[in-house]
């Protein structure tokens, strides 16, 4: 069984909950099924058709659009991948590198920390990306709740949730 995208009455995507939750808040009358997945679930006197995107009927006020800062989300900003040489990481082999250093008054936020790998943060010390003639692969900056939602799918979703998501990220 898969993962259900749930969204806002508004059409944003709120989060991801399980087929469960989702059958549960659908025979409360809370939610509306968009799209579907192949498969059925079955009970002792009904079927219907997995849930693979729901509505809620009654719009409710999101909470933050940003991520809480943290290691893991740091990575998936920059796609598990070192913003110096480009290096596909996982998340044991990944290391945070401040691009302003400590020692030079840098701090921990989301506009100075990316994702790096150990080869790259030993040459890069306490030095800035210009003083050691390393560049950038993009500007770090602090993520919507998107970026990171996707990321922690691993892009593994169904094709389904595509638009929703899509069209979502293009308007924020």
């Amino acid at each position: 069984m898969g993962a259900v995208l749930l969204l806002n009455a508004s059409f944003e995507p709120l989060k991801v909950i399980s087929w469960q939750r989702a059958v549960c808040l659908l025979f409360l009358d809370k939610i509306e099924i968009l799209e579907e997945y192949d498969h059925e679930i079955r009970s002792v006197s009904i079927a219907i058709k997995a849930p693979a995107v729901v509505r809620l009927l009654s719009y409710v006020k999101a909470g933050s659009r940003v991520p809480p800062f943290s290691r893991f989300n740091i990575f998936a900003r920059d796609g598990f991948q070192c913003q110096y040489c480009r290096k596909m990481l996982t998340s044991k082999e990944a290391t945070l590198d401040h691009v302003l250093p400590r020692s030079h008054g840098g701090k921990t936020s989301w506009d100075n920390v990316v994702c790096c790998c150990r080869a790259c943060n030993i040459k890069k010390g306490s030095r800035t990306p210009e003083q050691a003639k390393m560049k950038l692969l993009k500007k770090p900056v602090r993520p919507g709740w998107l970026p990171v939602l996707q990321l922690r799918l691993n892009g593994k979703y169904h094709p389904s949730w595509e638009i929703f998501l899509e069209t979502y990220s293009k308007s924020t």
